[in-house]
């Protein structure tokens, strides 16, 4: 009797392991004011499900929805605190981020999502003329701290002047403040259009990234597997270009 009702207790503890392995597991995404992938409707620096928009935003919703997998979405500041948010806890991810070979290991991705171009602008009336970073060198460089730009110049031996709103660094460079700024394109030109600022010419790309969604390395093989599918599906049926266009 002592042993059947054992064997029976055993049983039912498996049960229930198993229906919490099988639950679906719910993310929690966080991002930032990085426009056009991703941006709070108010223009501020926190914001939450439908008041952050964007062609990153409005794809990773969708592909959660045909993923059948629940999730919170959240955009906040400064982009260092969310990346070490998703990089730290279970049950977490941020988009967009660069897929490069230095954070490969540290999350599971998903993606691509989008292009980003690295380039340097100056103003329309600027007279510099490079080919290279190492020409560049001779000038003051403005870029983002934390973003995987700046720490891609940092890596080149150079030292940009680091700020903490991308958003400054078109300040800065409309003041003469910086000769350069190093930056994403697309998303450089529309975060200087969305602050009334046009004319800031290319002077040269200096390399380029996928941008994608960095999941925690925790999350469950299948729920990134799930994911993937669901993007792939969405840019074979047009979907991902029918949210391009409505920003670019």
């Amino acid at each position: 009797m002592f042993k059947s009702t054992l064997l029976a207790m055993a049983a039912s503890l498996s049960l229930l392991c198993g229906a919490a392995q099988a639950a679906p597991e719910q993310i929690n995404l966080l991002t930032e004011n990085f426009p056009p992938y991703n941006m709070a409707v108010d223009g501020k620096n926190y914001a939450r499900d439908e008041n952050i928009q964007g062609i990153a935003a409005d794809i990773v919703r969708e592909m959660f929805q045909r993923a059948g997998i629940d999730y919170t979405l959240t955009l906040r500041f400064p982009w260092e605190r969310v990346y070490k948010m998703a990089l730290e806890t279970p049950g977490y991810g941020v988009f967009v981020m660069a897929r490069l070979p230095e954070r490969e290991a540290l999350f599971k991705w998903v993606g691509p999502i989008g292009p980003d171009d690295w380039v340097l602008l100056a103003r329309a009336d600027s007279p510099i003329d490079i080919t290279s970073l190492e020409q560049a060198r001779r000038y003051n460089i403005g870029a983002y701290k934390g973003d995987a730009i700046a720490e891609h110049l940092v890596a080149q031996g150079l030292e940009p002047s680091l700020a903490l709103r991308d958003q400054t660094n078109v300040e800065k460079l409309q003041n003469g403040e910086i000769d350069l700024w190093a930056t994403g394109d697309p998303a450089g030109r529309y975060l200087a259009k969305q602050q009334g600022v046009t004319g800031f010419k290319r002077v040269l790309r200096f390399d380029d990234a996928q941008l994608f969604l960095a999941l925690n390395k925790q999350t469950a093989d299948d729920t990134v597997a799930k994911l993937q599918a669901a993007l792939e599906q969405m840019r074979s049926d047009g979907t991902v270009e029918a949210i391009n266009g409505r920003y670019l």
